[in-house]
């Protein structure tokens, strides 16, 4: 069943005067409760646009979007639960931390629902334990932890309203390699231990080829591809026309192929990659459980 779905999504910033835009034009999306999906697409491709759209930031030009079956916009007035059930971390979320404790960030958003304090500190332990935070962190201020922790901090926040969607718009930038990759693990772990809908935008092909079923390419405002990682990046010249490249281990397989070697080109992460050339330099059975490396999308 989808948990979100738009119909004919349309939004125009300044209309009726010299500067008017279409930001996003006619977009026809559904997204199934559980899903691991990737939005991506280059600065000014209506990514972010449509994302303010699914929890009620922004209300469409025309056309309609619907939670749970319902239409958001149906009744004004279910907004702000909109909100609880749809959460969107922005983009450098650790800005918007506060608080003078870890713990009372985290509790912020589960405070305002009106929830009980032992609920609240289950959330907060919950959430905190999922995103890598210690028990002693909590106590900590969050001005006093790194960058990548004060991101953990934000993130967990937004966890911890327990919505049915997760969102976040470019979780991972700014941070070194490292703190890009533990940040994306505990995203997934998140994921996987929870089962709820999760939406990650990026402009990483890196990142999205690793962790999500499913990516939505986002071009002019419109959905220009819409499939697995594995479809999507077989249009890599097709991604590079409109300023995105496909990772890395997509060309390193197609320039393997192109000089004679029999490997598989639809390969979009190092596993698959690795796996595709054992089973051609030694003629061994590929090993799709990625064998020591930690578990990838595999085609």
């Amino acid at each position: 069943m989808a948990i979100l779905k738009t119909e004919d999504l349309t939004y125009q910033y300044s209309i009726g005067t010299p500067f008017e835009k279409t930001a996003v034009d006619h977009v026809n999306l559904e997204i199934e409760e559980g899903a691991f999906v990737g939005i991506i697409g280059h600065t000014g491709s209506g990514k972010s646009t449509l994302i303010q759209h699914f929890n009620g930031l922004i209300r469409p030009t025309s056309g309609k979007i619907y939670l749970d079956g319902t239409d958001i916009w149906a009744d004004k007035t279910n907004i702000r639960q909109v909100r609880f059930q749809v959460g969107l971390v922005f983009q450098y979320p650790e800005y918007q931390i506060f608080e003078d404790t870890v713990y009372k960030d985290i509790a912020f958003g589960p405070r305002n629902m009106g929830l009980s304090e032992a609920e609240i500190k289950e959330r907060v332990e919950e959430t905190a334990a999922l995103v890598g935070l210690t028990q002693a962190q909590l106590n900590q201020s969050p001005f006093d932890l790194s960058g990548g922790q004060k991101r953990r901090v934000a993130i967990a926040g937004v966890m911890a309203l327990r919505p049915k969607v997760l969102i976040l718009d470019e979780p991972t930038a700014g941070l070194d390699p490292k703190g890009r990759e533990d940040i994306l693990r505990e995203i997934r772990r998140y994921h996987k231990e929870t089962g709820r809908t999760v939406l990650l935008v990026s402009h990483s092909m890196e990142d999205v080829a690793k962790y999500v079923e499913r990516i939505i390419v986002m071009n002019h405002g419109q959905v220009m591809f819409d499939n697995t990682p594995c479809e999507v990046f077989k249009h890599y010249k097709e991604l590079e026309q409109i300023g995105l490249a496909a990772p890395q281990v997509t060309y390193l397989m197609h320039e393997l192929k192109e000089k004679g070697l029999n490997v598989n080109t639809e390969a979009t992460t190092v596993a698959e990659a690795r796996e595709s050339l054992l089973e051609v330099l030694l003629g061994r059975e590929p090993n799709h459980r990625g064998s020591n490396l930690e578990e990838e999308n595999l085609c």
